[in-house]
């Protein structure tokens, strides 16, 4: 209404929000958290914490924006076979091992891991529910690195719960920080793997955002190509 200029920084913590999904998913397969306490707390017990590699595993990619693209590389490199969906994002298949797929249904049938990277909108909130979990592979494992909301916290603690989902790994929620039942639920369950919203939090990551703020800023003061904007054509 006043003509004020709103602007984001939306691909400087491409990369940090990539390494983070990537670490989430090795962390929780390797129970790397549980395993460290254990030490910290004096004990020397390392058969509780046998992991899963996840070479040779299946990772469904909900998502193929600049950041699930950056993981489906990374995927790829550690030896997976990815699976994308993107139902409004045409993306390019030049990742090894890369297979596009169509449906949401059949890559939560198909795949060992799941993580999502989609923005939060009416349309995705809860596009991974109960009808979806009751689908996938027992044991699957799920991660979500995008925004709290896309996978039902309900669904999800549910899953866990009965044994259904074997792990998940959690940087984002419905609320920040987390304080209700369903939150307290996932967070506290030995098998969920649970971080502050740490996604764009390097260093690397917050110096490029601020950079490319600085120059976004200047080139629009200079009458220059308006990019990133929130409420105006670019």
């Amino acid at each position: 209404e006043r003509g004020i200029l709103v602007m984001n920084t939306p691909d400087g913590n491409t990369i940090a929000t990539a390494e983070l999904a990537i670490t989430l998913m090795l962390s929780m397969s390797r129970k790397i958290a549980p395993a460290s306490a254990s030490l910290l707390a004096g004990k020397w017990d390392r058969k509780p914490f046998q992991g899963n590699q996840v070479f040779g595993k299946t990772l469904g990619v909900v998502g193929m924006g600049r950041i699930g693209r950056a993981v489906a590389h990374r995927a790829a490199g550690l030896g997976m076979k990815v699976l994308a969906y993107d139902p409004h994002v045409s993306f390019p298949s030049e990742v090894d091992g890369l297979e596009t797929i169509t449906q949401l249904d059949e890559l939560c049938g198909r795949a060992d891991y799941i993580t999502v990277h989609v923005p939060r909108t009416p349309e995705t909130a809860g596009m991974i529910g109960a009808e979806q979990i009751a689908m996938m592979k027992p044991g699957v494992r799920l991660i979500n690195a995008a925004r709290g909301g896309i996978i039902d916290e309900s669904a999800l603690a549910a899953g866990i719960e009965s044994g259904v989902i074997g792990a998940a790994a959690l940087d984002v929620y419905t609320a920040e920080p987390p304080t209700d039942d369903v939150h307290r639920r996932l967070i506290e369950h030995p098998n969920v793997l649970a971080v502050p919203h740490l996604g764009a939090s390097t260093a690397e990551a917050q110096e490029q955002v601020a950079l490319d703020a600085a120059q976004e800023l200047v080139s629009a003061l200079r009458g220059g190509e308006v990019r990133s904007a929130l409420n105006a054509p670019g």
